[in-house]
């Protein structure tokens, strides 16, 4: 029932995000048909792989921390053993941070457009509290991005800036996927790589060769 629940919200959510995209609504609710079916399969193929591939995978401050493993972990200790497994001061600070949640939400209202966009956002405030500072991070490179893209052009800003987000979301997403294949393959970063014709490739070959001398190994 909880996953019908969420697949739902994810819909709904998914409903606003085709409006603000200026996108079909039946083919985003065909498609949406389309990818449930398709998670069935390669969802478990996927985690397998990923099992196999991080031997650290779901650990906190590790390259896949997984923090919905931790909330749900979290949420069955609850259930069986209730708020006795918790550390200690933790519903104290539960209690603090959620009435600081509902004051700068109050006073981000009542100060108007002109001074609230200099207050941030609880809920966004503790993403990264999930998925560690490289969210953070990236979400200040993306603002800035747009802030310049805003003061270029706006209305091509205001037109694709959420179809270029999504883009980089999914982007990001999905290069777990070939991360994973090349951890399996032994590979481990950095990573140097290179797009040249096959002429191209022969010549810097050669040039490197002669430069190096005899002793020269090229590594793939």
């Amino acid at each position: 029932m909880m996953n019908i629940m969420s697949t739902a919200s994810d819909l709904t959510q998914d409903f606003k995000t085709d409006y603000l995209t200026l996108s079909s609504p039946r083919s985003m609710f065909v498609s949406q048909i389309i990818g449930t079916a398709m998670g069935c399969i390669i969802s478990p193929c996927v985690f397998c792989l990923f099992y196999k591939a991080f031997h650290d995978l779901g650990q906190h401050r590790k390259p896949i921390p997984a923090p919905f493993l931790i909330i749900y972990r979290n949420m069955a200790m609850l259930g069986v053993q209730g708020f006795f497994a918790l550390p200690k001061n933790c519903l104290l600070l539960c209690y603090i941070f959620f009435g600081s949640a509902i004051l700068i939400n109050l006073i981000k209202d009542l100060l108007g457009k002109k001074w609230s966009r200099f207050i941030p956002l609880p809920m966004a405030m503790d993403i990264p509290f999930y998925l560690g500072p490289y969210f953070a991070i990236d979400m200040c490179l993306g603002s800035l991005i747009l802030f310049v893209w805003e003061k270029v052009n706006k209305a091509k800003a205001d037109a694709f800036a959420y179809a270029v987000a999504s883009g980089l979301i999914c982007g990001d997403g999905i290069w777990t996927l070939p991360s994973s294949i090349l951890a399996l393959a032994g590979f481990k970063p950095p990573i140097c790589m290179k797009f040249l014709s096959r002429r191209a490739n022969d010549r810097l070959i050669t040039s490197c060769h002669h430069k190096s001398g005899d002793d020269f190994e090229l590594k793939v």
